[in-house]
């Protein structure tokens, strides 16, 4: 037997199997991980007036968005974390407020 016959043995066994190999999907959320970040990194940042305030709302907008996107753990995360931040800096902002009408009148 030559190595012609072989090949057309073994193409002609029905014992033989073919594996399919499915790559693997990537399953990652880049909208909801860097809004998770973006949240994060404004908690400890927020009380610096303009950077914190901007990161908070990216953090929220970015959450929001990888809300539709499968996994979105760390986006409901994010999302979570930039709503407190954000009612943090309203309450930030009418304790100021209040300060402020207070001291004006002495």
């Amino acid at each position: 037997m030559n190595q012609n016959s072989q090949a057309c043995e073994a193409e002609n066994d029905p014992q033989r199997q073919t594996i399919v190999v499915n790559p693997r999907q990537n399953n990652s959320n880049g909208a909801g991980t860097a809004g998770f970040v973006l949240a994060l990194i404004a908690l400890f940042l927020g009380w610096i007036p303009l950077l914190g305030w901007v990161l908070w709302l990216l953090g929220l907008i970015l959450s929001f968005v990888g809300l539709f996107n499968k996994p979105n753990g760390l986006a409901i995360a994010g999302l979570i974390i930039s709503l407190i931040g954000v009612v943090l800096l309203i309450f930030l902002f009418a304790g100021l407020a209040i300060f402020g009408s207070l001291m004006s009148f002495n």
